[in-house]
């Protein structure tokens, strides 16, 4: 049986949606913190159980009979998220599942300037470690981040963020039919996956650039010194450690690390992957 964790968040839905196309829903199962948001997949078959990364005992529960296990990274920082992955990977390998796979990030490096990458480096360690053998999806950084760091920006007009670099900005969609594929030719993928990723690379002032062509509306692009977005964010309420994980997305991108692209994702889905136009176009619609 296919486990997915997470299977009710946006990666994990659509993963299993897109899993459920490949292979029957008798060989699936989701591990989710409340079942009851996983009702509809109940409804097509789907073995819904509870699990939690901060209860091994749940989660030996919802792995049960699994032969590999997909864990969706946790939306966290930090050394905590490094040991909610340590128990779901423990958790994957004690129930028995001969591959377990992991949702990383395509700049996944000890050397990152972004700490999600740096915690994805440390479970990806983990996993070298665990005693089967495992995937690493390396991901390209989602485009729906790129709409949530724009936010007002979008109907103000004025895109008002730090310095930054280039994105190969990626939908949720293909990252999980990518997922999917690989979940269903159990194998193909030893290890980290090769960066998957969009087609091409784009700066905020090439998003903006984007949804003043989309709009009909100018769109201008000013850069905020770090301090003073770090101001804002703190202002706003978001937690030290936060404002600290998101300054480091522009520092990251500002030094590259997000810029690569890769044909690996268009080969496992069959087709283009989704350009960020279109993604911002959907956003503004």
């Amino acid at each position: 049986m296919i486990i997915v964790t997470g299977a009710t968040g946006r990666l994990g839905r659509q993963t299993v949606d897109r899993l459920l196309h490949r292979v029957p829903a008798h060989r699936v199962g989701v591990s989710v913190r409340d079942p009851r948001k996983a009702e509809p997949l109940l409804a097509r078959g789907v073995r819904v159980r509870k699990g939690g990364f901060t209860d091994p005992e749940s989660l030996a529960h919802a792995f049960e009979g699994a032969t590999q296990v997909l864990i969706v990274s946790v939306d966290q920082f930090g050394e905590e998220a490094v040991q909610r992955h340590r128990t779901a990977i423990e958790a994957a390998v004690k129930a028995g599942a001969r591959r377990v796979l992991y949702t990383s990030h395509m700049a996944a490096s000890p050397a990152s300037r972004f700490q999600a990458c740096r915690d994805h480096a440390a479970t990806e360690e983990i996993l070298r470690s665990c005693g089967v053998p495992y995937t690493a999806l390396r991901n390209g950084f989602y485009a729906a981040s790129a709409l949530q760091f724009l936010g007002p920006a979008l109907d103000s007009g004025q895109v008002a963020l730090p310095e930054d670099g280039p994105v190969s900005w990626t939908a949720h969609a293909d990252l999980a039919e990518a997922a999917a594929a690989i979940l269903a030719d159990e194998g193909g993928f030893d290890g980290p996956t090769p960066p998957l990723t969009a087609t091409r690379s784009l700066t905020f002032g090439d998003l903006a650039g984007l949804a003043a062509g989309i709009t009909g509306r100018p769109f201008t692009r000013t850069v905020v010194p770090d301090d003073t977005f770090r101001r804002h964010l703190a202002g706003a309420g978001v937690p030290a450690d936060r404002v600290e994980g998101l300054m480091g997305v522009f520092t990251a991108a500002r030094a590259g690390e997000f810029a690569a692209q890769d044909p690996t994702l268009t080969a496992l889905i069959g087709r283009a992957p989704v350009d960020p136009a279109t993604v911002l176009r959907e956003r503004l619609a």
